[in-house]
This record gives structure tokens, sequence and C-alpha cells, in this order.
């Protein structure tokens, strides 16, 4: 069976709305705690899923930064990545941005984001991600009114 993980954000932790979901209806995956700057959540990161593949990583905002950047690095080890209104448009993705990942990605990304610009990552994600399904929701950055209707068994399965 895949390991599946989930990715916070940079202002929440795994207590968040999401985390809490994801222990409550997919009993098995993977919520850790990742506090600190960058560089100290990807060594966190490495660290758990150090051995592990088939992966499916679910990262949001800042964690979907992670996740991709984690894929990049190991793309064998991932089976699909899922990222909701992911900060690929940050300027520590910018060294991948050259580079394409093959395996599915499936991004959600609101339209009414006022903290990641949707224009932003659709252009990202279409050059790195070949194997693309965007989502732009009628949501804001948090997908509120969109992350409970997202269709997770099937997603994760």
């Amino acid at each position: 069976m895949s390991l599946r993980l989930f990715i916070h954000g940079l202002e929440s932790n795994n207590q968040g709305t999401k985390a809490v979901y994801f222990r409550k209806n997919f009993p098995g995956m993977l919520t850790p705690n990742f506090p600190g700057p960058l560089q100290e959540r990807m060594a966190k990161l490495q660290a758990i899923l150090t051995g592990q593949s088939d992966i499916l990583l679910v990262g949001s905002s800042f964690g979907g930064l992670m996740a991709s950047i984690f894929t990049m690095d190991h793309e064998a080890r991932v089976r699909r990545l899922i990222l909701l209104a992911p900060a690929i448009n940050l300027m520590e993705f910018t060294p991948y941005r050259e580079r394409k990942l093959s395996m599915p990605v499936t991004l959600y990304h609101g339209r009414q984001d006022e903290v990641i610009s949707i224009e932003e990552v659709r252009k990202v994600a279409r050059q790195v991600f070949s194997n693309l399904t965007f989502h732009a929701v009628d949501d804001d950055h948090y997908l509120h009114k969109t992350f409970e209707t997202i269709e997770w068994g099937t997603l994760l399965s």
C-alpha cells in the first residue's frame, strides 16, 4: 500500500483543519508537524520518507512547495502529487523550474486566493508538471468551500 503524507502550510501545523480531516478519514495517513524554516522542514521530510517509495504526497500552500521540491529530488519514489494552492511561485522553487515531472499532479487553486497568485502558480505548474490536472475553483487560499468536496478517496488510492 502507498504511503500517504500531508504537508501543512507555513502558518499552520498538524492540528489544522486539513490535517485533522486526513487523520479522521484516512487512518494511517501521516500528518507530521513541520516547524521552522524551509531547510529544516525539508530535512525533517527527508528523514520521515527515507527508504520509502510509492508515496502519495498532499501539500497545502508552503507544504505544496515542499512536496514539489521533494518530488523533484526523488521523482521515482513519488507516485502522485496533490497540491492545494501550492507556493511554487516562490523564489525557493526557481532552481526547479527548468525541470519536468511526469507523474500525475492534481492541483486545486482558488480564484479568490489573495495569498498566492493563481496565475503565477498556473504558469509555473504548466511549465514543470507534464501530467497536470489543474482545478481553478471558486474559493479562497484555504479552499474552505472546496477541500471536503475533493474526491480524496480516488486521489489517495
